[in-house]
């Protein structure tokens, strides 16, 4: 009776959570899995179910491809260089000021550091695409060309060159996300006992030594999940690009992207049933990302 009364007790409290979990999450889910299967625009009461056929498009639909060629740019270059600056960052916070009175301590300053790093955190998305198409015009009244121009250099488009607007956009997406990943891994950081770089800084580990020695290797389960994190933010994109780059996916398909085709295969050409089906092979290709991720990088726990 007793364990009766606390398992009622507790799935008290998980009746509303769970409740509003399904209606929006579980449930946008399973009609998206449903509208793949038809041919739906969206607007008629009548829905032709047409199997698998979505599907099939997709194989031979040079946009998704396009998207996905743009997807594997994203996910190799973006959690790579944030991760890399961000551990660098949190470093020098935590622990690159050497050995000071009782311990370890960051550089000076490094609490006012943490709060300018974390500040493009706090900005909308669409704040932070207004904010950088004035970094970007093309001509010379964008704050780069500007700069660059007193160096005598010719104004670059630099979202409307091919070769350089997804990196552009690259550049904004790290900028954007470093301050959040500083602050995760400084805790992670935190969390790691003094006495490890207090011992190794006595027997001579200079700073490189303390970071690949005992940093990284107890900080490896954090590192994980900013991976994974990140890997999923390389398969959005969506607000960034549209407001930077349009629907378009301009210039010659250098910034094409899933979500916006999805979106814009959705509300533009009013084929809700493909963009579906889109949607669907998003899905599972973030899960696939993310399991993999998980399992490749699996190891035993290190306790501190």
């Amino acid at each position: 009776m007793e364990r009766l009364r606390r398992y009622g007790f507790v799935a008290g409290f998980l009746v509303v959570p769970v409740a509003l979990y399904s209606v929006f999450v579980i449930s946008p889910y399973i009609q998206a899995f449903q509208l793949s299967l038809t041919s739906w625009n969206g607007y008629s009461s009548v829905v032709r179910y047409v199997g698998l056929d979505n599907f099939g498009r997709l194989f031979e639909d040079e946009v998704f491809w396009r998207a996905l060629r743009n997807h594997g740019l994203l996910l190799l270059v973006l959690p790579i260089v944030t991760i890399v600056i961000a551990l660098f960052l949190s470093f020098l916070l935590n622990l690159g000021g050497g050995t000071r009175g009782a311990g370890m301590k960051g550089v000076w300053g490094s609490t006012f550091y943490r709060v300018v790093y974390f500040f493009p955190q706090v900005l909308a998305v669409a704040v932070v695409g207004v904010l950088f198409q004035a970094v970007y015009r093309p001509d010379e009244d964008g704050v780069l060309n500007g700069v660059l121009g007193r160096f005598g250099v010719e104004p670059v488009g630099w979202l409307t060159e091919p070769g350089l607007a997804l990196w552009s956009i690259m550049v904004v997406m790290v900028w954007q996300a470093v301050g959040f990943y500083v602050v995760l891994f400084s805790a992670g950081m935190a969390a790691i006992p003094r006495d490890y770089f207090e011992a190794a800084a006595l027997d001579g580990a200079g700073r490189v030594r303390l970071f690949f020695s005992i940093t990284l290797p107890l900080l490896r389960d954090t590192v994980q999940v900013g991976w994974i994190y990140l890997g999923i933010a390389a398969f959005d994109g969506f607000a960034l690009i549209l407001v930077l780059a349009g629907d378009k996916g301009e210039p010659d398909g250098a910034t094409t992207i899933l979500p916006v085709t999805i979106y814009k295969t959705a509300f533009a050409f009013n084929k809700v049933g493909y963009a579906s089906a889109m949607g669907v092979a998003l899905f599972f290709l973030t899960v696939t990302f993310a399991v993999l991720t998980l399992r490749t990088t699996r190891r035993e726990r290190i306790e501190l």
